[in-house]
């Protein structure tokens, strides 16, 4: 009974747990916790036991920020990915997870659901948090984001993408390099008709501008496209085909924006009786999970996410613990992976 009153009087100004509170009901100093905690090899393992056993009791948890303010580090690096779920991202999270991890750094991620507003909100709220580094999934043109970024001096890895002009670092690939690319292998394979269906964001429309002057340049279109907004679901790609094919009813070839896209345009043809590929031919973009297992296989673009999310880790470790990186910039590159429906 004693132990929780005086637990109740440690709490009122704070409302929380101190090391203080930890120390006093462990019978410890609180260099000692901090040792027991931090560095257990310098107690003793009745100490560390006794120490462990009232943070379990209490709920404990050691204030991280400040014990980085001590060594002007957070070991915390906050990334911001446009989307988590069915998302072509994942492989590079994973990836820049886990390198992060093995340093001995936490990863706190927030999702902009694709919306340039809620990106400047949660950019404004990391630079707050002051992390090691920041990762972000695209580049940020002339914003106040990015005006807050450059002023932070915090270490900045903007990926799947590629500027002349990045923050800081650089890891990606030119989105439309994939637009002239996929246009080139769909004519290559004898489709004349070509047509796109794609999400509104930035990247999906360089990918789509440059696949219609490389159409264009070759002497055919004009290209018919579909832009399913901000819906990037199996049904929105269901529904994309329908339009499509009211559109431009003898097409036959279509690059998605991505993956799951082009799985709700193949269903959609399914179902009308379409065959893929001898009527109509689908390329999409990612190359995830599921795309090799689909029936026919889909025919994607191939990006190395793992490989992105690696060398960001690295590179932000290596500024995050002072030490240099050049050069700043990387092009991992891509591929086309052909598979059943071309």
């Amino acid at each position: 009974m004693k132990e929780s009153d005086n637990s109740r009087r440690s709490r009122r100004g704070s409302g929380a747990i101190t090391v203080r509170d930890v120390a006093r009901l462990a019978g410890v100093a609180p260099i000692t916790v901090s040792r027991a905690l931090n560095t257990p090899d310098q107690v003793s393992p009745d100490v560390r036991q006794k120490v462990l056993a009232v943070v379990q009791k209490t709920g404990y948890v050691p204030n991280r920020m400040a014990g980085g303010l001590a060594s002007s580090r957070s070991k915390l690096i906050a990334a911001v990915v446009p989307s988590t779920v069915m998302s072509v991202f994942m492989p590079t999270i994973e990836a820049l997870n886990d390198t992060l991890f093995g340093a001995g750094y936490q990863l706190m991620l927030g999702q902009s659901d694709y919306s340039a507003e809620r990106e400047e909100a949660l950019l404004e709220a990391i630079v707050g948090r002051r992390p090691d580094g920041i990762f972000l999934t695209g580049i940020l043109g002339p914003s106040q984001g990015r005006t807050r970024l450059l002023a932070s001096g915090i270490p900045v890895v903007e990926t799947w993408d590629l500027t002349p002009t990045p923050i800081d670092m650089l890891v990606g690939f030119s989105h439309a390099d994939i637009g002239r690319e996929v246009a080139r292998f769909l004519l290559g394979k004898g489709r004349r008709r070509l047509a796109l269906i794609r999400a509104d964001d930035e990247r999906a429309a360089r990918r789509a501008d440059a696949f219609r002057a490389a159409v264009a340049r070759a002497g055919h279109g004009p290209v018919a496209e579909v832009n399913v907004g901000a819906s990037r679901s199996l049904r929105s790609g269901r529904d994309a085909l329908v339009r499509l094919l009211e559109q431009r009813p003898d097409v036959d070839a279509v690059f998605c924006s991505s993956d799951l896209l082009a799985l709700g345009a193949a269903t959609e043809a399914r179902v009308r009786g379409i065959a893929i590929p001898d009527r109509l031919a689908l390329v999409g973009f990612g190359d995830v999970s599921f795309a090799a297992d689909m029936a026919p296989a889909l025919s994607t673009v191939r990006i190395n996410g793992a490989d992105i999310g690696r060398q960001a880790a690295r590179w932000l470790i290596d500024r995050a613990e002072g030490r240099e990186v050049s050069p700043r910039v990387q092009d991992v590159g891509f591929s086309i992976v052909e598979r059943e429906t071309s």
